[in-house]
């Protein structure tokens, strides 16, 4: 058991102390060249490294120490048979003679350095005989700690070719055998360390051993470097003998460990050449190994391989990447029965990253992946792992992001498949991620089975997935879902009118089903574009002989009237009425006076029978107003029967001025500009004398309950509309009433004895423009010249 704490701090400040103190006599003997006083304390020395008390870390800490005596070391070693005081050879047999191992291995490997750099033996002998030697040190910490020194010494004296040290033709042999040795032998100290000791201490071992693992991982970094090491040797001798060491050493950290250096430290050409070895060696690893990460990393280094030149893409064709890695992936989710789903789909998330940059033209690949995942989910209920969710998310978004394109993800079987699997939450975040999509590509969708498969994708945004509704679900939330939806419905269009009435019959289908929170949100903007598809149609009217279905404008009504109805449901009175007067005005349009009769029948029981709010009265009654006013349908009778309805309803609201303004309002009814034959100037006449009876009781009742006579402003409007017919040429408005009436407003101003700034403000505009009229001169200040202000 090793010590921690205070004991340990004091054994290390023991250590580097008796370090310290032998390095000064070690310096002391160098100054002097003293070779056996250096090396008898440069033995003293090292025999603190000899210390089992001592953790990893803390021990890293005294070997650094040491180490740097031992550059100093090999500096003098080097200096010393360069002056000839002794050869090479004999310092090399006079190092063997230290009285125990660890020292004598340490300076051992620091003359093998010094006897490599001066060419008298050759390098792949001075290099085999220290590889073997390092075997007497046993010990897992000690001896790693030893070989990494034996690695940092040598990696620069390697006989690789281009090298000083290249010896004859198999020289790279040499080296790379001596650095396989030796990440073999390292390899086997690391994975000896967690069998040492008592069980209870099993994940202490792993901490200490996760700290050592640099040490045995920079071996293969050196092999890398090795410039002999081409393809053909990777292929035949470096990774056989690396994977045959990771497999067979059974032990899930060093496995997970090396195979992630084997992909990080490798070339990518390397990897993709031989990929079937690498792939082979997966499946043999330990059960606990966390090979989705290992394996993702794999194909993302893969990805990003493809994706840096195009000139590459044609190797993994020829190697058949995709089949390759799709097979391992299928073996190893077979072979790890426990693995979670998570790691499963983080192996196909990996895998359609790789599959859409070096395969992008091929949607049969992408859709095999998606179909290996939705075998994964069979017999499974929906997903509630956010973590599994939020990586089919991932899963899901990469075509899109890929394609820019929806219509592409449409065309793939698996695409829905796979979405139902996903709880209705992250269902609906998908369905958004889709819809933005489409609305940062613009992409049009211009096909009625497109439009289908388009809203099942996205059906847990326009209705409920279950039958309770979600009284928990944010406000705000749903708001967004729902407009998001209301901007996906005006990106479905095609030119041509059948299929663009076959896609307003399908959205259609859908969002009837949505219930009442979500038609106020999806009806408006069906109803718009199919007006714009009546407006497309205009002058057509009539069923197209030997046609079931014919996108005429009757047809369209007929639909439109009947989807406004829903919305009576929920019920929003107030938006079905607009949306029934918009109707009218397009059926005005198309010249269908039937139509637009019925819809403002429509709109005028919704508003007897639905409307109660004063406000929304109010609202309502001018809304009517503006769209009669601007309807040229309507023959005599017609026109009379709604307009007499308007008024009516206008002198029936329930406040005063809000009846008084309705009733001015509809003097426009009677005087359109546009028409012809619509100039009654009487009916105009009476409407704002009406309007002018109401104004006065208006101003009674204020004096009633207010003590005073109320406010003008109503009297001031009543003028402005008696100045606009005036200007039309109405010949009951005449310059003496409108004298009548400013007198009438200057009497009930001086009268009320409260100011009302605005209503003052207001009339001395009025009077000015009056004023203006006047100066102006010609046909018009004829007209206003007898008005005396």
């Amino acid at each position: 058991m090793l010590p921690h704490g205070d004991d340990e701090e004091k054994w290390l400040a023991e250590g580097i102390a008796g370090i310290q103190h032998n390095a000064f006599y070690m310096h002391r003997a160098l100054d002097s060249n003293d070779l056996k006083d250096a090396l008898r304390y440069s033995v003293q020395m090292l025999s603190e490294l000899r210390t089992s008390l001592l953790s990893p870390h803390k021990y890293y800490e005294l070997y650094m120490r040491a180490f740097d005596e031992l550059r100093k070391m090999e500096m003098f070693f080097r200096e010393e048979t360069a002056r000839g005081t002794i050869s090479v050879i004999e310092l090399y047999e006079l190092v063997q003679h230290a009285g125990n191992i660890l020292p004598r291995l340490y300076l051992l490997c620091t003359v093998g350095s010094v006897y490599i750099k001066s060419k008298e033996a050759p390098a792949k002998d001075v290099l085999k005989d220290l590889v073997e030697m390092c075997r007497g040190i046993q010990h897992p910490v000690r001896g790693l700690f030893l070989r990494s020194y034996l690695c940092q010494i040598s990696r620069d004296k390697l006989p690789d070719i281009g090298s000083e040290y290249e010896g004859d033709a198999d020289t790279v042999n040499h080296a790379i055998e001596f650095v396989i040795q030796n990440f073999t032998e390292m390899n086997k100290l690391w994975v000896r360390m967690q069998h040492q000791g008592p069980t209870r201490e099993k994940d202490k071992r792993e901490k200490e051993r996760s700290q050592l693992r640099d040490l045995v991982g920079k071996n293969l970094h050196v092999l890398s470097q090795i410039e002999g090491v081409d393809l053909d040797i990777y292929k035949e001798t470096v990774l056989p003998r690396v994977l045959e060491q990771v497999v067979n050493c059974k032990d899930e950290l060093a496995q997970h460990y090396l195979m992630d250096c084997i992909i990080q430290v490798f070339p990518d050409e390397y990897h993709l050449q031989t990929l079937e070895t690498l792939l082979g060696a997966f499946p043999q690893l330990q059960p606990t190994v966390d090979i989705k990460t290992v394996l993702s990393q794999l194909m993302d280094r893969l990805s990003n391989y493809a994706a840096s030149s195009i000139e590459v893409l044609p190797e993994f064709l020829q190697v058949e990447a995709f089949s390759k890695l799709s097979n391992a992936i299928g073996k190893v989710i077979e072979a790890q029965v426990d693995m979670p789903v998570v790691g499963a789909i983080t192996l196909y998330v990996s895998l359609l990253t790789f599959t859409l940059r070096v395969h992008p033209d091929r949607l049969d690949y992408v859709d095999q992946v998606l179909g290996a995942c939705v075998k994964k989910f069979s017999g499974r209920a929906k997903l509630e792992d956010s973590r599994a969710t939020k990586q089919i998310v991932a899963l899901l978004s990469a075509p899109l992001e890929k394609y820019n394109d929806i219509g592409t993800a449409l065309k793939l079987p698996n695409y829905p498949r796979v979405m139902d699997h996903l709880d209705n939450g992250t269902n609906k975040v998908m369905a958004v991620v889709i819809i933005q999509s489409i609305m940062k590509n613009t992409t049009c969708i211009s096909t009625a089975d497109k439009v289908e498969a388009l809203f099942e994708l996205i059906k847990g945004l326009i209705r409920d997935m279950d039958e309770t509704q979600d009284d928990e679900i944010d406000e705000e939330d749903f708001k967004e879902e729902q407009n998001s939806v209301a901007r996906l419905i005006h990106m479905l269009h095609n030119d041509d009118p059948e299929e663009m009435l076959k896609i307003i019959c399908t959205v259609r289908k859908h969002i009837i089903l949505g219930g009442p929170k979500r038609l106020p949100f999806t009806v408006p903007p069906l109803v718009f574009s199919a007006l714009k598809l009546v407006r497309h149609l205009q002058g057509q009217d009539g069923d197209v002989i030997g046609e079931e279905i014919s996108a005429t404008p009757k047809k369209i009504f007929q639909i439109l009237h009947q989807t406004i109805e829903a919305l009576l449901s929920v019920p929003s009175p107030e938006l079905a009425l607009r949306l029934y007067l918009q109707c009218a005005e397009a059926a005005n349009d198309c010249d269908l006076e039937p139509v637009a009769y019925e819809f403002f029948t429509q709109a005028f029981i919704l508003y007897e029978e639905e409307v109660a709010d004063s406000k929304a009265q109010v609202t309502a009654i001018h809304l009517i107003i503006g769209t009669l006013q601007r309807m040229n349908v309507f023959g005599v009778e017609n026109r009379d029967t709604l307009t007499h309805k308007a008024t009516g309803y206008s002198a029936k609201l329930l406040k005063k001025p809000d009846q008084c303004r309705a009733v001015y309002a509809c003097s426009h009814l009677f005087w359109v500009d546009e028409q012809d034959g619509i100039k009654d100037g009487e009916r105009v006449l009476l409407c704002l004398k009406r309007a002018l009876r109401i104004a006065n009781a208006a101003q009674q009742m204020a004096n009633v309950t207010r003590g005073s006579s109320g406010p003008v402003i109503l009297f001031i409007e009543i003028l402005n509309k008696y100045l606009y017919f005036f200007e039309k040429g109405n010949p009951q408005v005449t310059s003496s009433v409108l004298q009548g009436l400013i007198e009438l407003i200057k009497t009930e101003m001086q009268t009320d004895g409260s100011s009302d700034p605005s209503a003052d403000a207001f009339f001395a505009s009025t009077l000015r423009y009056i004023q203006f009229q006047k100066q102006k001169g010609g046909a018009m200040g004829e007209k206003y010249d007898p008005i005396k202000i």
